[in-house]
């Protein structure tokens, strides 16, 4: 199968996993976006057939779609960071937007695709910041160029599915998750790994919007769902080329404040030995200040829902940073995290044959 942005944080947690499960896979990224990298640090590259490939460019990404002749295709390359993308319309409409679409042409120029899963984001609805969550067929929109970038990522891959994949070629879902974190993110401006710097720092956290509400969740919880739609688009059940939500429980869609809070306590042991946070008053850009996701949708069809409660999740992020500073292995730690989720889940997704 053919993984997209393998290199990045979401894209890396996929490709062990798929390997895990005994998949051949190809990945096709730009070089990991931050040093360090999970890609780099759990060598996923030695793993994988690993191609650097930028989505902008379609005859690059024709070309290792005929190399790889996937079955199945996992696209996640994009530009993901919503304040990126205020200094970067250009390259995020370009990636998020014209890159689904080389992806979604050069399966069906390929004709052997069996099922795309298409990865988007909690972003793309139009939010109104109610505190009603969003459901699948609610309005496409955005405030800023990534969200609206997502947007139109979804309206694309719609117009391809009933254009060109209704009846046959691939049977492609669109997959909307919430605010995935985990070990091995290294991302700047995203809450997690900031704070995980500044207490690896020991100076104090600078964060903006403490009141602001996300639906927050590990990200295996998201990958688990995209496996399981995989499975029902490689068993040919069209019924699941749709759009889809995997979303956390309503009592862990928690503000910013509230994940501070919690990961300092996790971190320090429940003690008060790190730095005060410090808000960053400074000019910024508008996000959102209120996103929950509905994802009743997963749990009616497709038996899914979150394995781990979100004070978990944070315990499970600071061990794995905590074991990988302390000098574990950090593609062994990912590969730990990975079987204890699949226990945790009633293993949602079963070994290849």
């Amino acid at each position: 199968m053919l993984v997209t942005g393998q290199t990045g944080f979401k894209g890396s947690w996929l490709s062990l996993w798929l390997q895990q499960l005994g998949a051949e896979v190809t990945g096709f990224a730009l070089p990991p976006s931050t040093t360090p990298s999970l890609f780099d640090a759990a060598r996923i590259g030695g793993l994988i057939d690993h191609v650097e490939g930028d989505v902008r460019d379609y005859a690059a990404v024709r070309a290792v779609v005929e190399r790889a002749r996937p079955e199945l295709i996992f696209h996640l390359a994009a530009q993901p960071l919503v304040r990126l993308s205020y200094a970067e319309p250009v390259e995020t409409y370009a990636t998020n937007v014209m890159g689904t679409v080389h992806v979604l042409e050069a399966a069906r120029q390929n004709g052997q695709v069996a099922g795309i899963v298409c990865v988007t984001s909690d972003k793309c609805y139009a939010n109104r910041e109610w505190i009603w969550p969003y459901r699948e067929n609610d309005p496409m929109g955005g405030h800023d160029p990534y969200s609206s970038s997502k947007g139109c990522a979804e309206l694309a891959a719609a117009a391809w599915r009933s254009s060109y994949f209704e009846a046959d070629g691939p049977a492609l879902a669109t997959v909307r998750a919430g605010n995935v974190i985990g070990g091995g993110d290294w991302s700047q401006d995203r809450l997690i790994p900031d704070l995980v710097r500044a207490f690896e720092a020991g100076t104090p956290p600078l964060i903006r919007s403490p009141e602001a509400v996300r639906p927050w969740q590990h990200v295996l919880e998201a990958l688990g769902g995209y496996l399981a739609i995989a499975e029902r688009l490689l068993a040919g059940d069209r019924s699941f080329a749709d759009a889809w939500n995997f979303g956390p429980s309503d009592e862990d869609a928690r503000p910013v404040g509230w994940m501070v809070e919690r990961m300092r306590a996790a971190w320090s042991g429940g003690g008060s030995d790190l730095p005060e946070t410090r808000l960053d008053t400074g000019p910024r850009p508008h996000e959102a200040g209120l996103l929950r996701l509905d994802s009743s949708k997963a749990r009616a069809a497709l038996g899914w829902q979150p394995a781990l409660t979100l004070d978990r999740a944070l315990e499970w992020i600071v061990a794995w940073h905590k074991a990988v500073a302390a000098g574990e292995d950090a593609r062994a730690v990912t590969l730990g995290q990975i079987e204890a989720y699949v226990a945790a889940a009633g293993a949602p997704v079963r070994k290849a044959a």
